[in-house]
């Protein structure tokens, strides 16, 4: 298990932090400023989401879509060994590669998503 790793920090409504972390518990969870949860997305096979478990719950800001749902508070994305179950520095490729998806503009398509939903659950057709 690698000792510390190379993450990216996605707060909502900035752009993507790369940062090097100790790789424990504690330093994940005080990023995403709660109990961490892994969430997954196809299209995104060779990374991991770590966020808020209770973000929506506890009322914290939309960040981004990432496809199947939109996360709630800060997160990390890590590379994902699954093969040993763990999680993995995220290579300079990665890096560029995830900072060039959350980009300004996924803050803008998210914030529209969030601004059609809004609408939709309110009565409005789209």
């Amino acid at each position: 298990m690698e000792k510390q790793l190379k993450v990216l920090l996605v707060e909502p409504n900035k752009l993507p932090t790369t940062l090097v972390i100790d790789n424990n518990l504690k330093s994940k969870q005080k990023l995403v400023e709660g109990d961490i949860e892994y969430a997954y997305a196809d299209q995104f096979p060779d990374i991991v989401f770590i966020c808020n478990e209770e973000g929506k719950i506890n009322g914290m800001p939309y960040n981004r879509d990432i496809g199947a749902d939109i996360i709630a508070g800060p997160f990390l994305i890590v590379g994902d060994d699954y093969e040993k179950g763990e999680d993995k520095s995220l290579t300079d490729s990665q890096i560029k590669k995830y900072q060039s998806i959350f980009n300004k503009k996924s803050i803008e398509d998210t914030n529209i998503r969030l601004t059609q939903i809004m609408l939709k659950n309110n009565g409005f057709n789209l």
